[in-house]
C-alpha cells in the first residue's frame, strides 16, 4: 500500500533522511521507532507532502506522491493524526469533527460523525463544546477522531499517547486495537514499546535518516542489544 524507497529530505541545507526505505501493506501496523531527532516526524512530513523529497520515491498504491499537495494526498486516502494533535480551538468538537470530512459512499462502513462518537464516547458528550476546553486527552481523541472522519485507507499516528495519563493512553490504544481489527492499516509513531508489542506486526528502527533493523516485536524483544542501541532502553 505504502512504499518508501530511499527517501531523502532535510530543511534547507540540513539533511534529515538519507535513504530510508519501508513498506506498510493493506491491513498491517507498523512502527517508525527512534530516539528524538533521528528522522520519523520528517518522513511523515515528506509522505504527507509537507515536506518536499530531495530524492527517492514514494508510493501510494499506484499513485506516486512526489510533488503532490498536502490536500492531494489526503484525498488519496491518507489520514494524518499529527504530533501536538494541532485541532482547531476555535471550533466544537463537532465542528472539528465534519471540517475535514471525505464521504465514501462505497464503503457500507464509512466513518461518519456517529461511528467516531461510539469509538470515543466523551467526544459525544463534549460535542457541543469548544474544541480548547478539552483536557489533553480528550483533544488528542479529537484529532484521531477527525483523521477517521476523511475515511483514510492509511492512518498515520505521530506520537499520539506522548504526555498522556495511563488511562487515557490505555483507552487510545484500545481504540487502535479495534481499528487493526477491522483492517485498517496504520503507521505509528510511539515510545511505547509494551503497548504497541500487541498491536504492531512489524517495527521499524530509525537511526540518522535510515531505517536500521525490522522485525516483528518479538524479535525486538528478543535482541536486547537492539534497544540499547537504537532506543537508549
Amino acid at each position: 500500500m505504502l512504499t518508501i524507497e530511499a527517501l531523502e529530505a532535510g530543511y534547507g541545507q540540513s539533511r534529515v533522511l538519507f535513504g530510508l526505505s519501508m513498506v506498510a501493506r493493506a491491513g498491517e501496523v507498523v512502527s517508525l521507532i527512534g530516539r528524538n531527532g533521528m528522522g520519523k516526524t520528517t518522513t511523515v512530513r515528506a509522505i504527507m507532502g509537507m515536506t518536499r523529497p530531495t530524492g527517492g520515491r514514494i508510493s501510494f498504491g499506484d499513485h506516486p506522491l512526489a510533488g503532490l499537495a498536502p490536500h492531494a494526498i489526503a484525498r488519496l486516502g491518507l489520514g494524518l493524526v499529527p504530533e501536538g494533535r494541532r485541532i482547531f480551538p476555535s471550533l466544537t468538537v463537532e465542528e472539528n469533527l465534519v471540517a475535514t470530512a471525505r464521504t465514501d459512499t462505497r464503503n457500507s462502513n464509512a466513518w461518519t460523525l456517529e461511528r467516531v462518537v461510539a469509538l470515543f464516547p466523551r467526544l459525544g458528550e463534549r460535542r457541543r463544546q469548544s474544541a480548547r476546553t478539552l483536557s489533553g486527552g480528550e483533544q488528542q481523541m479529537l484529532a484521531i477522531g477527525r483523521a477517521l472522519m476523511t475515511n483514510p485507507r492509511l492512518l498515520i499516528l505521530d506520537e499520539a499517547t506522548e504526555g498522556l495519563a495511563p488511562l487515557i493512553r490505555a483507552e487510545i490504544w484500545r481504540c487502535l486495537h479495534q481499528l487493526k481489527q477491522a483492517g485498517q492499516t496504520i503507521v505509528v509513531i510511539d515510545k511505547n514499546l509494551g503497548e504497541m508489542a500487541a498491536l504492531v506486526d512489524r517495527h521499524h528502527i530509525v537511526e540518522k535518516g535510515r531505517v536500521v533493523w525490522s522485525g516483528t516485536p518479538t524479535e525486538l524483544d528478543s535482541q536486547a542489544n537492539l534497544a540499547k542501541r537504537y532506543l537508549g532502553i
